[in-house]
């Protein structure tokens, strides 16, 4: 992508109204624009980074068995008093319509919907298990709108649902989940803390929380340094200074972000919406769930409260928007020709490449927008460094600056780029 096409717009200025560092350097650079409290648009810088963690997810949920569909945001009134969630519990964060008579809801979540769907589709244990995914706008009453897109009133998220004939079934897909979640995490450059949490309304049982350590986050954890224990400490009944219960280690308590939960919803949802099946004995039985969310938006912000400095965002290579910032610092024919050239074979060797090719800014300009934007790898092409048959190089997340010959850059950049260079 030439930079000059691009449709983005940098600004020297802080917002002086976001508190959060992933709202103030995501406005700064680009990325977003703010429609109000809570509700952003995404730009195509930002956009590239959100399809990106899309992309990884649907990767993993898939390789656990997972099929994508696309439930309706419009929710009926119905469903959810069958549940008696209507104007209690998240019901009271629902976003609620009048279309005649009627109610009409925009979906907070999607328990109803798809309990609704399966318990139409699935009769027989030989239609289980079962295991469905969306990746969506949801809509929430979020009174405390803040934090970027930590936390917001219009959100993205992955929201996966299984289906078991049995509690065996169901609890070995639970742990394939939590570790298809964790790769995830991994992926997007994010190291997240397996944290046990409440039932949050929707069971009984023990759920899953993963946390990411980060200043700007809005949750605590008591955890293990040595990994043995993490739990939230809203429901911990131990402390910071506490000795952990599988070592001696002394417990500490860190400030994180939450980016995704699983829960164990057994049959709460199937035996209040009559969602059963025939086993084989020809029993009638209520169908064992299971939901696992993850905030794709959230993902987004995560990465930059943890990925940043003060010159701006430091992007996980996974989910930058480019793998290469290509820079022009001269208005030479002969050096534009060949910094041309590099942007073509880079992208034929399968790269994703910003290319800064405009002429109406100084070598200051370009390269502090290159610092603020955070592509992981900067390559400058300039008089001095043709002169040497050379092209600069540098780690965003680095200091060191190599001079790399134009034979060389191919082999070099394939040796920093993960991207399938072919």
């Amino acid at each position: 992508m030439k930079q000059s096409a691009l449709f983005y717009k940098t600004s020297k200025e802080t917002p002086k109204e976001e508190t959060s560092s992933n709202a103030r350097l995501l406005l700064k650079a680009g990325f977003l624009h703010k429609e109000m409290s809570g509700v952003w648009s995404f730009l195509p810088l930002g956009l590239r980074v959100l399809r990106k963690i899309e992309k990884i997810i649907r990767e993993e949920i898939d390789a656990i068995g997972g099929q994508e569909i696309l439930m309706t945001v419009l929710q009926p009134k119905s469903l959810w008093e069958e549940t008696n969630r209507w104007n209690e519990g998240i019901g009271d964060v629902m976003y609620k319509v009048k279309e005649g008579e009627k109610e009409i809801g925009l979906g907070p979540t999607h328990e109803e919907m798809i309990t609704d769907i399966v318990r139409k589709n699935v009769k027989s244990w030989q239609d289980l298990p079962l295991k469905l995914y969306q990746i969506q706008t949801k809509f929430r009453k979020e009174p405390r709108a803040k934090s970027g897109l930590l936390r917001g009133r219009e959100f993205g998220m992955k929201d996966l649902y299984s289906f078991h004939a049995t509690e065996e079934d169901f609890k070995s897909y639970y742990e394939q989940a939590k570790k298809a979640y964790s790769r995830i995490f991994e992926r997007c450059g994010l190291k997240a803390i397996v944290t046990e949490a409440s039932g949050a309304g929707f069971t009984k049982d023990c759920t899953h929380e993963f946390q990411v350590e980060a200043e700007g986050g809005e949750d605590w954890v008591v955890r293990c340094p040595a990994g043995h224990f993490a739990k939230n400490k809203e429901v911990s009944d131990l402390k910071k200074g506490d000795k952990c219960p599988a070592c001696s280690l002394k417990l500490e308590e860190v400030k994180t972000i939450e980016v995704g939960n699983i829960f164990p919803l057994g049959k709460k949802y199937s035996e209040q919406m009559n969602a059963f099946f025939t086993d084989e004995e020809g029993k009638k039985k209520g169908i064992i769930m299971g939901c696992y969310g993850i905030g794709t938006t959230r993902v987004m912000g995560a990465a930059v409260e943890v990925w940043h400095d003060e010159k701006g965002i430091i992007w996980p290579e996974e989910i930058s928007p480019f793998n290469v910032h290509l820079i022009l610092l001269s208005g030479d024919l002969k050096v534009r020709e060949i910094s041309e050239k590099i942007y073509d074979d880079l992208q034929g060797k399968g790269l994703e490449v910003l290319y800064d090719d405009r002429e109406n800014k100084s070598p200051g300009e370009k390269l502090v927008e290159s610092d603020l934007i955070g592509i992981p790898l900067r390559l400058v092409v300039s008089d001095k460094t043709v002169s040497q048959d050379s092209a600069e190089i540098k780690e965003r997340s680095g200091k060191e600056i190599e001079l790399v010959k134009f034979d060389d850059l191919a082999r070099k950049i394939s040796s920093l780029v993960k991207a399938n260079v072919r």
